[in-house]
C-alpha cells in the first residue's frame, strides 16, 4: 500500500469512527431525553385533585374552572393555569403536553374524550355547579319573565326532555327532541348571547346553532311569545355583551359566582353539572386517522367548507369598505397635517389629528374594535358595519402618513410653480401635488391592504365570522386543530400572494411610466 492510500485509508477509517460515534452518541442523548421526559410526565402525573398543586392546568377563560383553579396559584405551590379561549385549544395543549390536565364541565369534557382516545377524565369531581341564565341587573323585569317561563317548563318536563335529548341515557338519547311551537310571537326578539364551542348545551351542526340550552331559550320564548336570535361570541365576552346591551340574556353553561353577581343578575337554575379533570392516559393505544380521513371530516362532511367560505366572504368585505373609509380618512388627515407643516394653518384641526393618531397607533386594533363595538356603537347590531368602522379608523391612521410622506416627497418647486399662476392652495394641492404624490404611494396604499386582510381575524373577538372564526368553529366540531389552521394560514397566504404580485406589477408600471 502506497503512502498515499494509507493517509486516505486513515481519513475514511477516521470518518467511519466519527460517523458511528455520531449515531451512537444521537442514541444516547434521544434515550436519556426520552427517559428525562418519561421522568418528568411521571412527575407531573395528575391522577387526583390532590395531585393538582404545583401543575400546570389548562382552563377556558372566565369559567368555573378557570375561578376556581385560580386559587392554587396562591397556595406557593408553583401552579401555573394556562388560560384558553377555547376549550379545544386547552386539549390540543394537554395532547401535546404543554399542559398536565384540563378542568372543564363534565359534559363537553365527555364529547373531547369521545374524540380524543389518547384522554380520560378523572374519576373524582373538581366541583359541583349549576346553570343559570345571565340577564343584566337593570333588566329584573325580564329575569321574572324567563323565571317564570322556566318554572312552568320544569313542571311541564319540558327542560327534563331538552336534557334527555342530549344528554340522557342511551334509551332516551337523542329521541324525543324539543319541537318549536307555533305561536304568536308579538312581544319582539330576545337575543341570546352564547358560545357554540360548548357541546352538548351550545355547538354548531349542519351550519345552525344547536344545543341544551339553545332549544330551552327557544321554549322559554314560546312560553314568551318572543323570537329567538342566537349570537355567537367567546365566553369571556357573554356578561360585557349583556350588560352593554348588546344582547338581552346570556345563555351559554354559565355557572353563578359571586364575583359574577357584582355585574350580572342570574335566573333560576335549570341544571347542574360538575367540574371534571381531564388527563393523558397513558395506557390508551394511540391512534391516527389518514389524511383524507381528516380531510373529509374538516371540510366534506356536513358541508363544513361553507364556514370557511362566509368567514372568507366576510373578511374580502370588511377589508375592502375599511379600505376605502380607511383611505378617505387618511387623505383628509394627510392634507390638514400638510396644510399646518406649511403655511401655519387650522391649528385647532391638527392638534385634533396629531391626537388622533397618537390614539390609533399607540393601542392594539382589537382594543380599538371591543371599545367601538361595546362602548362607541352600542346601538348597531351589525357587526359588519362595526368592523369596517373600527378597522377604517385604524388604517387611517396609517394611511394618512403614508400620504403626508408622499405629498410632502414632492418637489416644494411644484407647490410654488402651481401658486406662482394663479392657482389657491386648495387648486395646488388637489391638481398638482395630491396626483403627483398618489403615483408614488400606492405600492405603499397596497401593501397597507394586505396587512389590513391579515388584521381582520380579530374580528372574532366580537363574535363576527370571519376567515379565522370559521376555522376555530370548525375546530370545535371536529376537535382537530391542525388541518383547519393550516387551511385558514393556506387561505390567507393564496390572498396575500395574490396582493403582492398585484402591488409588485403596479410597482412596475409606475417605474416604466417614468421612463
Amino acid at each position: 500500500m502506497t503512502k498515499k492510500n494509507r493517509k486516505r485509508a486513515v481519513v475514511y477509517i477516521c470518518v467511519a469512527i466519527l460517523f458511528v460515534a455520531g449515531i451512537a452518541g444521537f442514541h444516547f442523548y434521544k434515550s436519556r431525553t426520552e427517559k428525562k421526559k418519561a421522568e418528568e410526565a411521571k412527575k407531573n402525573m395528575v391522577t387526583s385533585v390532590d395531585d393538582l398543586p404545583g401543575k400546570k392546568i389548562g382552563v377556558q377563560l372566565g369559567t368555573t374552572g378557570d375561578i376556581y383553579s385560580g386559587d392554587y396559584e396562591k397556595d406557593g405551590s408553583g401552579t401555573a393555569v394556562e388560560r384558553f379561549n377555547k376549550g379545544a385549544d386547552a386539549i390540543q395543549a394537554l395532547k401535546v403536553g404543554k399542559i398536565d390536565c384540563v378542568i372543564i364541565d363534565e359534559e363537553p369534557a365527555k364529547a373531547y374524550i369521545e374524540k380524543n382516545a389518547e384522554l380520560r377524565i378523572l374519576g373524582e369531581e373538581f366541583v359541583k355547579e349549576e346553570y343559570a341564565i345571565c340577564v343584566s341587573k337593570s333588566n329584573s323585569e325580564l329575569r321574572d319573565q324567563i323565571n317564570t317561563a322556566l318554572g312552568k317548563l320544569k313542571d311541564e318536563g319540558v327542560v327534563k326532555q331538552i336534557k334527555d335529548y342530549y344528554t340522557g341515557s342511551d334509551d332516551v338519547k337523542g329521541q324525543n327532541p324539543y319541537q318549536k311551537k307555533d305561536v304568536e310571537r308579538k312581544n319582539g326578539t330576545l337575543t341570546v348571547a352564547t358560545n357554540a364551542e360548548f357541546k352538548p348545551y351550545e355547538y354548531f351542526d349542519q351550519g345552525k346553532i344547536v344545543g341544551v340550552d339553545i332549544d330551552i331559550m327557544q321554549a322559554v320564548c314560546d312560553e314568551l311569545g318572543m323570537e329567538l336570535q342566537v349570537e355567537n361570541m367567546d365566553f369571556d365576552a357573554i356578561i360585557t355583551a349583556v350588560t352593554s346591551g348588546k344582547a338581552d340574556v346570556g345563555a351559554a353553561g354559565m355557572t353563578v359566582t359571586e364575583d359574577r353577581l357584582k355585574s350580572i343578575d342570574f335566573t333560576d337554575t335549570y341544571t347542574t353539572t360538575t367540574q371534571v379533570i381531564i388527563v393523558k392516559d397513558s395506557t390508551a393505544e394511540q391512534t391516527s386517522r389518514s389524511f383524507s380521513e381528516s380531510f373529509y371530516d374538516n371540510f366534506i362532511k356536513d358541508n363544513r367548507y361553507e364556514y370557511l367560505l362566509k368567514g372568507l366572504g366576510n373578511t374580502l368585505l370588511i377589508t375592502v369598505f375599511a379600505v376605502i373609509l380607511g383611505v378617505i380618512l387618511g387623505l383628509l388627515i394627510a392634507l390638514v397635517r400638510t396644510s399646518h407643516d406649511r403655511m401655519g394653518s387650522v391649528p385647532l384641526l391638527n392638534l385634533i389629528c396629531r391626537l388622533y393618531l397618537t390614539v390609533m397607533r399607540g393601542t392594539p386594533a382589537v382594543v380599538q374594535l371591543l371599545i367601538i363595538y361595546y362602548v362607541i356603537l352600542t346601538s348597531v347590531q351589525n357587526k359588519i358595519l362595526v368592523a369596517i368602522i373600527g378597522f377604517g379608523l385604524n388604517s387611517a391612521a396609517y394611511v394618512s402618513e403614508v400620504i403626508r410622506s408622499g405629498i410632502m416627497s414632492v418637489d416644494n418647486g411644484q407647490f410654488e410653480a402651481g401658486r406662482s399662476l394663479g392657482l389657491s392652495y386648495r387648486q395646488t394641492m388637489l391638481s398638482i401635488i395630491v396626483p403627483q404624490a398618489v403615483k408614488n404611494i400606492l405600492p405603499a396604499l397596497g401593501n397597507e391592504f394586505i396587512v389590513l386582510i391579515k388584521e381582520t381575524s380579530i374580528s372574532g373577538y366580537i363574535g363576527l365570522m370571519d376567515l379565522t372564526k370559521g376555522g376555530d368553529i370548525i375546530r370545535s366540531i371536529t376537535y382537530e386543530a391542525y388541518l383547519p389552521l393550516y387551511a385558514v394560514a393556506l387561505i390567507y397566504l393564496v390572498i396575500v400572494l395574490i396582493l403582492s404580485a398585484g402591488v409588485n406589477r403596479l410597482e412596475r408600471k409606475l417605474r416604466g411610466n417614468e421612463r
